[in-house]
């Protein structure tokens, strides 16, 4: 009986699948169109940006679907660690538009319509490449958030589909932004803490200028982005003007505590305690062994995310300045640390604090000043009760 079911459903499977190849070979009619569907930010960080996706309407056909480039499976075997590696499979799904709608109408996001000005075979030609995509074999890719992801996924099948015409050639504009620029555009008042996280794993990458393409990486400024473009043959846009679908009815989101604001004062606590400490002789060697187990815990993360993951924008990070492995060793010994080991890593903190006011090649978050600033007085400090132990210095 058991045998009779599974045969039965893969024979089922077989079919549909056969019957979804067909369905791709048969031509659109020529009301069919196409569009860019752009979803606007939602209440979770990883949604700031916003989403995108393709919509494919033939009403003569009845066919009116949505493709998806974001999707992934939580079931995934060992997901968090793939995650983190950056070896995870995003997917393209395809589902009822009503449906993808229906979703952020329950979230309460916003969404816009941007129709695509193709030709008949153009939008027939994009509804072959969605299908054939989608299919098993292809639907899986390597996500990276800034070079691969929903948003470029739809920019570049839509390129694809264009028929003996091009999109305007790839620029960078004076005083164009980088891509961290647009990273901090959506979290200007609210989730500052995640932006600091954020911060301290990306590297040197997320500060270069962005081409017209590289911009896309957002949802939101490729939508802006497309009401730009132009084609090669008539020069004309390449959307229609965008049509609000659902507004955003969403709570505003609460203003953090700022990180920085929160680091300058435990800067003036550590600094009082520190002047205390030398008047009183009191070495605080439990208070930098927590801080410096602090910082070597970030350190192990910023040199895991550079040098064993796959992740592009987490390579050359100039946050190791000031999370630096040295605070393993700094952590072991916290007494009488080796001097000239004190002093490169109180150069290479005094650089992390100018890369906070001077962000070239990479701007750091205004957070690590008063952080990296409480590591010097603190490592300045040891020495001090190291170099003086002799004078009967309280432990």
């Amino acid at each position: 009986m058991r045998k009779n079911i599974l045969t039965l459903l893969l024979i089922t499977a077989f079919v549909t699948g056969l019957e979804a190849q067909e369905e791709a070979k048969r031509p659109l009619s020529d009301s069919a169109y196409a569009a860019l569907i752009t979803c606007g930010q939602g209440d979770e960080y990883y949604l700031s940006w916003g989403h995108s996706a393709i919509r494919i309407c033939d009403t003569s056909r009845g066919i009116d679907r949505a493709y998806n480039y974001g999707t992934f499976d939580f079931d995934t075997p060992h997901f968090y660690w793939k995650f983190s590696c950056g070896n995870l499979d995003y997917c393209l799904s395809r589902t009822r538009f009503s449906y993808f709608l229906s979703e952020y109408a329950f979230e309460g996001r916003a969404v816009w319509e941007q129709r695509l000005r193709l030709s008949p075979q153009e939008v027939n030609n994009l509804f072959i490449l969605l299908e054939t995509n989608y299919r098993p074999e292809y639907r899986y890719y390597k996500y990276d958030f800034f070079r691969d992801n929903c948003a470029t996924r739809v920019r570049d099948i839509v390129a694809a589909s264009l028929d003996h015409r091009t999109l305007s050639p790839e620029v960078t504009l004076p005083g164009a932004k980088t891509y961290r620029d647009y990273l901090y555009e959506p979290t200007e008042r609210t989730r500052l803490w995640w932006r600091l996280g954020v911060d301290i794993t990306l590297g040197i990458r997320c500060d270069q200028r962005c081409s017209n393409y590289q911009t896309m990486f957002s949802p939101i400024e490729m939508m802006h982005t497309f009401d730009t473009m132009r084609v090669s043959d008539t020069r004309q846009p390449l959307v229609d003007p965008a049509t609000e679908l659902l507004a955003d009815i969403r709570e505003p989101l609460k203003d953090s505590i700022p990180p920085t604001l929160v680091f300058w004062g435990f800067f003036v606590l550590m600094t009082a305690l520190t002047i205390v400490g030398l008047r009183k002789g009191w070495r605080l060697a439990a208070v930098d062994r927590t801080v410096y187990i602090a910082v070597a815990l970030v350190s192990v993360v910023v040199v895991f995310l550079w040098f064993f993951t796959a992740h592009y924008c987490t390579k050359y990070n100039l946050n190791i300045l000031w999370a630096s492995p040295l605070f393993i060793y700094f952590a072991i010994r916290t007494t009488k640390s080796n001097r000239w080991v004190v002093w490169v890593q109180v150069v290479m903190l005094l650089a992390a604090v100018v890369f906070c006011f001077f962000p070239h090649p990479q701007r750091l978050n205004a957070a690590i000043a008063p952080i990296a600033l409480t590591l010097v007085i603190r490592l300045l400090a040891g020495r001090l009760y190291d170099e003086h132990a002799n004078l009967n210095i309280k432990y």
